[in-house]
């Protein structure tokens, strides 16, 4: 039997009957589609959603990348096993998708695509907003999509929908694989109808495997690891994915191994683990870095060691140090020439405290100690940072935080993705559940914070929910607050308005750059931009958007601020002034090196100042082989 619908019709109605299984409990893949209508989909898919309105609900986005990044928010939180369609128009609006397809791809989440194009069949030839080239008439701006897609496909006809959306599937649904997918919709086929076989639209479930450890990498695992004196874990965001926290939870309870986090894995432990030592790298704790310093054998679980874990290169220093990479993906697996153990982290981590434990092994007790001492050292640095001081005066951005910290529990979400709060988040949140700590890291994306809160609040709407917002990130995508207002999405909002960019001007200044073009202020008579600050109102900025926005001047505002956000039922923004951008944040300072290039020749005594200081750093670096 056959059923005639457009392609567009015919997509919706497949996407929908698609599930998502891994523990024996099953998830519908697509949990809705957001869109921006224009005339390359308005007749297609936008017909279709209205055709099909009954089995796959929408939402109106305002920008094309902010649509992403709510799909990707909803994937995460969503464990990768749902997640977003995004559709839009040709032009302009397809090509807004490439920043948000590159997060998602980076950071292993999927989403799934559907950007209009070109007609098929060229009846008019150019079409508005096609983008000519003269040596290729088969390419169109979507094409941009291709290299920060993990599966990408052009529909040019009815019948080639079948395979296409079988594979796009398939890809969002490896737990190695996933990302960005892309299934590019020439206007014309949109609404071209065929005659499709009813098989096409039967429910498919899809597991979501959890490979278990080849025991011949097992073994030789569990061998490096009794032999290793001073052993310690980096838990990457493969942790979450797998919902592996309580295994490594018991793996590290089993063998007094501490567990230091990547920006993705935090949270993998509850700050109050014993063997929780908090973030690793240039955003770590004190405690994780000496220990990643003398370490002999580093255990990565899930983790991708980024320049930022491996403190480009120069963090892991023991002359002897060697590196077990357990991973769902090989490529991650044997960076670092590390030994490869691939599987799910948590099958892989249940079998390897399995194995273990029939050895009795565990950790010597003077390392044990030695850890726990520092743990217990940076909490009281924590505990300073966060410290009040009179309650009538403007807080820091670290007592921002400890005000937030004093009062969340378990069941709030706290996003954020770049400027200064992520490396103040590192090295100060106290994550106090598996899902609390939402840091885009991967791409470290300006503008994903606001639209990223709605998608996880749709995922999650029992949660307390916020978007932790710099001036900086604000500035580049606030637009989805009106999709928050009018879908009555209640997101908590705390903007901090430090004008400017205060981690790059930080930068900067340590670079030689001397936090030019840095500050949100006026130009001085030199042409710098010394001025006074801009009045830019901020809150008055959301307020127009439609969100309630409560001020606060002082520690003493904030807190009563944040704890009236905390029980609205509406979009709720806690605007706050801090310092200025070319202050510091009062949060410890980096406890290992980033590698950003200083010029190597310069007249200017901070740049030469820089580059001997930077040499001294590329003078520690090592190649693991």
């Amino acid at each position: 039997m056959t059923t005639r619908l457009t392609v567009a019709q015919a997509l919706v109605r497949f996407l929908a009957a698609q599930y998502t299984e891994r523990d024996g409990a099953r998830h519908r893949l697509i949990g809705a589609t957001w869109g921006i209508f224009g005339h390359g989909n308005v007749a297609g898919l936008g017909q279709a959603l209205v055709e099909h309105a009954a089995v796959m609900p929408f939402h109106q986005g305002r920008n094309e990348q902010s649509m992403v990044h709510a799909a990707v928010g909803y994937a995460r939180q969503s464990n990768r096993l749902s997640t977003h369609a995004v559709t839009t128009s040709i032009g302009p609006g397809a090509t807004n998708l490439v920043t948000g397809a590159a997060l998602a791809t980076v950071n292993h989440l999927p989403v799934l695509l559907l950007p209009g194009d070109i007609f098929a069949a060229r009846p008019a030839d150019p079409v508005l907003q096609q983008l000519e080239v003269p040596h290729a008439g088969d390419l169109s701006v979507n094409d941009c999509l291709r290299p920060v897609s993990r599966y990408f496909d052009r529909v040019t006809r009815p019948e080639a929908l079948i395979p296409a959306a079988l594979q796009a599937v398939r890809v969002l649904t490896d737990p190695v694989e996933t990302g960005a997918v892309t299934l590019a919709l020439p206007q014309d086929v949109q609404a071209e109808a065929y005659d499709w076989p009813e098989e096409f639209f039967a429910e498919r479930v899809w597991a979501v495997r959890r490979p278990g450890a080849d025991p011949v990498e097992l073994a030789e695992a569990v061998t490096a690891i009794r032999t290793a004196r001073r052993p310690l874990v980096v838990a990457g965001g493969g942790v979450h994915h797998s919902r592996a926290e309580e295994a490594l939870a018991e793996f590290a309870a089993a063998t007094g191994i501490p567990v230091a986090s990547t920006q993705a894995g935090k949270g993998s432990l509850r700050h109050d683990h014993p063997q929780d030592i908090g973030g690793i790298g240039h955003t770590g704790t004190e405690t994780a870095d000496r220990l990643a310093r003398t370490a002999d054998l580093v255990i990565g679980v899930g983790t991708r060691y980024t320049d930022f874990t491996t403190a480009s290169g120069t963090l892991f220093q023991h002359p002897d140090v060697r590196f077990l990479n357990l991973n769902i993906a090989p490529y991650d697996g044997h960076k670092l020439s590390g030994m490869p153990l691939i599987a799910d982290a948590r099958s892989g981590l249940a079998e390897l405290t399995e194995a273990l434990g029939m050895h009795g092994h565990r950790v010597d007790g003077a390392y044990a100690a030695e850890y726990g001492e520092g743990k217990a050292r940076w909490e009281q640095r924590v505990d300073a940072c966060f410290g009040a001081p009179e309650p009538d005066v403007r807080p820091s951005q670290p007592q921002v935080i400890g005000a937030l910290d004093a009062v969340v529990d378990e069941t709030d979400v706290i996003i954020n993705a770049a400027g200064s709060l992520p490396g103040d988040l590192h090295k100060l949140w106290r994550s106090r559940s598996a899902d609390q700590y939402h840091l885009e890291y991967g791409y470290s994306c300006m503008g994903y914070e606001i639209p990223a809160a709605i998608g996880v609040k749709l995922a999650a709407p029992e949660r307390h929910v916020w978007a932790l917002v710099g001036d900086g990130t604000y500035l580049m995508m606030p637009t989805e607050i009106v999709t928050a207002v009018q879908e009555g999405i209640a997101i908590k909002v705390l903007l901090v308005q430090n004008h400017g960019y205060a981690s790059i001007g930080g930068l900067s200044e340590s670079v030689g750059g001397e936090r030019f073009g840095t500050a949100y202020r006026f130009r001085a008579d030199d042409g710098s931009y010394t001025g006074a600050p801009l009045p830019v109102d901020l809150a008055a900025n959301a307020a127009s958007l439609g969100m309630r926005v409560l001020r606060a001047r002082t520690v003493r505002d904030l807190r009563a601020a944040l704890v009236e956000a905390r029980a609205a039922d509406t979009p709720t923004c806690v605007y706050v002034e801090t310092e200025t951008a070319d202050t510091v944040s009062g949060a410890p300072e980096a406890q290992a090196w980033w590698d950003v290039p200083v010029a190597e020749t310069a007249t200017r005594p901070s740049a030469v100042k820089a580059r001997d200081e930077y040499d001294r750093h590329v003078s520690t670096r090592r190649r693991h082989l």
